[in-house]
């Protein structure tokens, strides 16, 4: 029945081409994902900034309610996880696991949580508009811009690009110090069956659990 439900409210979205608006693109998005109750995508994650560069590999998992696990797996393993209450970072190994409230938490991972829950773009993204100057790596995908409010003191912008239907496959956050982290998606998966057990984290035995704002670099 869930799934009928999802397809009747698929087929009434309009598909999207580059000469709509943003608006428009923006609520193709917030229909699309308020209506999943759980995500799964393989992801790479370039980071760069001075002197600096650095390409990551792993899987995404979010699930309702604000729960997420991004297990990174090359170069190294690491883990970044959201029980939808507390934060913790871990890289298997070390003698330490960092955990914070998801109110405290600076990690400009945590706010794609929200992708299953009652998105609004037009309301997260200031200044929300069109990106012509910056190329989709799909063709027939559009490509926003805005200023994420809840980080606006540290990033200067935010790219998204949109598919057709409304799926997000790609994230560049530019941050004021001039670093950017440019977050790719893909054989994604919606809907899918994942044990809570998947977001809860238990330290391995004799690992230090502190608190800390910050993740692991």
């Amino acid at each position: 029945m869930q799934q009928m439900i999802f397809l009747a409210l698929a087929l009434m979205i309009a598909p999207l081409s580059p000469t709509d608006t943003a608006v428009t693109a923006a609520r193709a998005v917030d229909a699309h994902y308020n209506h999943l109750k759980s995500f799964r995508a393989a992801f790479t994650e370039v980071y760069t900034g001075p002197g600096v560069s650095r390409t990551e590999n792993g899987v995404l998992w979010l699930k309702k309610p604000g729960r997420m696990r991004w297990d990174y797996q090359q170069p190294r393993e690491k883990l970044f996880l959201i029980d939808g209450q507390t934060a913790y970072f871990y890289v298997p190994g070390e003698a330490q696991a960092r955990k914070t409230s998801v109110k405290n938490i600076d990690d400009i991972r945590s706010p794609l949580r929200y992708l299953l829950g009652k998105t609004k773009l037009e309301k997260e993204l200031e200044g929300l508009s069109l990106a012509p100057d910056v190329k989709p790596l799909e063709s027939g995908n559009i490509v926003l811009r805005g200023i994420p409010k809840e980080m606006k003191d540290r990033v200067s912008d935010a790219i998204l690009e949109v598919s057709p239907a409304g799926q997000i496959y790609r994230i560049v956050v530019h941050e004021a110090d001039g670093t950017t982290t440019d977050f790719r998606f893909s054989n994604l998966e919606e809907n899918i069956s994942i044990q809570d057990s998947l977001f809860r984290f238990i330290p391995p035995p004799g690992v230090e659990m502190i608190q800390s704002n910050q993740a692991p670099q």
